[in-house]
C-alpha cells in the first residue's frame, strides 16, 4: 500500500517538478539540511499524535468508556492506515470494529470517531484562517460551510439521541446514542487546537531541517500546513489527499514568499515525511506490541450495546 501511495505521489508531482526542475535543482544545491531540526520535527509530530489520541479518549470517556492509553494508541494508529484507501470511511470503520472488544457499542464508537473528525476539521480551519487567511484564499462560501459545521458540532451533544433515532429509522434497527456533556466537546476542541499549532511548529522545524532556514513568521507555517492538510482531507475520493494537499501547499507556500524551487521541494519532502511518520508507529505496534485482551465484563443487554 505504501509503495502504491509513493508511486501515486510521484506521478502527481512529476509534471510540476519537471516544469520547474531547474528551480528545484537549484534549491537542492543550495539546501543545507539540519538533521537536528528534522529529528525535532518528527518528535513534535509524534507528540501531536499523542494529543489526538487523548482527544479521542476524552470523547469516549464522555460516554463512560475508558480504554487504556497504550491500547487506544494501538487502535488509533492502526486504524489510521485506512485513510490511504479511497473514501474516508475505512479508518472510522476499523476504529469501530477494534473498540468493540472494550465494550464500546458500534453506535457510540462511530459517533466518537465522527465527532473527533468534525471537531478536528472545524478547529483546524479556524486555526488556519486565524493564522493566515490570505495564504489560503478561502471563498466566502467555504467560511459559511465552516460556520454551519461549527453550529452543528456545538449542538451535537444534545442532538445525539435524536440523531440516533433518525439513524435507526434509516437503517431499520435500534440505534441509541446517549447525550454527551458540552464540556467534553469544548475540551476536545481545545486539544485539537493545540494539535494544529504543534503541527505548524513541526512544519516550521521541518522547513529548517530541509532548507537549512525557515523564513517568515511561525503563523505562516501553521496556516500553510493546516490549510493544505484539510483541503486534502476533504477531497473524499483521493487516498490521503494525495496530490490535492500538495497542490494547495505549493500555492500557499508561494503566497508566503517561497520561491518555486524550495516550495516544490518542501511539498514532495513533506509528503514522504508525513507518510513515514504515519506508517512507522502502527508497524511498531503490529510487530512488537501484543494486543492485550480487555477484561471480560458481564454481558450488558441495554440498548446502547
Amino acid at each position: 500500500m505504501q509503495a502504491v501511495l509513493a508511486a501515486t505521489v510521484i506521478v502527481l508531482a512529476v509534471r510540476k517538478i519537471a516544469q520547474q526542475w531547474g528551480a528545484v535543482k537549484l534549491a537542492l544545491d543550495q539546501a543545507r539540511p539540519n538533521w537536528l531540526a528534522l529529528a525535532a520535527s518528527g518528535f513534535v509530530v509524534l507528540v501531536t499524535y499523542a494529543v489526538l489520541i487523548e482527544t479521542w479518549r476524552v470523547l469516549l470517556r464522555g460516554w463512560k468508556h475508558d480504554i487504556p492509553y497504550l491500547d487506544a494508541a494501538r487502535i488509533w494508529t492502526i486504524s489510521n492506515l485506512g485513510k490511504y484507501l479511497p473514501g474516508k470511511v475505512w479508518a472510522i470503520t476499523a476504529l469501530v470494529v477494534m473498540t468493540r472488544e472494550y465494550g464500546v457499542s458500534a453506535a457510540e464508537g462511530a459517533a466518537a470517531s465522527v465527532l473527533v473528525t468534525l471537531i478536528n476539521t472545524l478547529v483546524g480551519f479556524v486555526v488556519a484562517i486565524v493564522a493566515g487567511a490570505s495564504l489560503l484564499n478561502l471563498a466566502p462560501s467555504a467560511v459559511v460551510v465552516i460556520a454551519v459545521i461549527a453550529v452543528a458540532v456545538l449542538a451535537s451533544p444534545s442532538a445525539l439521541p435524536r440523531l440516533g433515532l433518525l439513524a435507526g429509522k434509516l437503517f431499520g434497527r435500534q440505534i441509541v446514542l446517549r447525550p454527551i456533556a458540552h464540556r467534553v466537546i469544548l475540551l476536545a476542541g481545545a486539544l485539537t487546537a493545540i494539535a494544529w499549532l504543534m503541527y505548524g511548529v513541526a512544519f516550521w522545524l521541518f522547513t529548517k531541517g530541509v532548507l537549512g532556514t525557515a523564513p517568515g513568521a511561525l503563523r505562516d507555517y501553521v496556516a500553510v500546513f493546516a490549510g493544505s492538510y484539510l483541503i486534502g482531507f476533504i477531497a473524499i475520493f483521493v487516498p490521503a489527499g494525495a496530490g490535492v494537499r500538495e497542490g494547495a501547499m505549493a500555492v500557499a507556500l508561494k503566497r508566503a514568499g517561497f520561491a518555486t524551487g524550495p516550495a516544490y521541494l518542501l511539498v514532495v519532502a513533506s509528503r514522504l515525511w508525513l507518510t513515514a511518520l504515519e506508517v512507522i508507529p502502527p508497524l511498531i505496534f503490529l510487530a512488537f506490541v501484543r494486543r492485550r485482551r480487555p477484561p471480560i465484563h458481564e454481558e450488558d443487554h441495554s440498548p446502547t450495546r
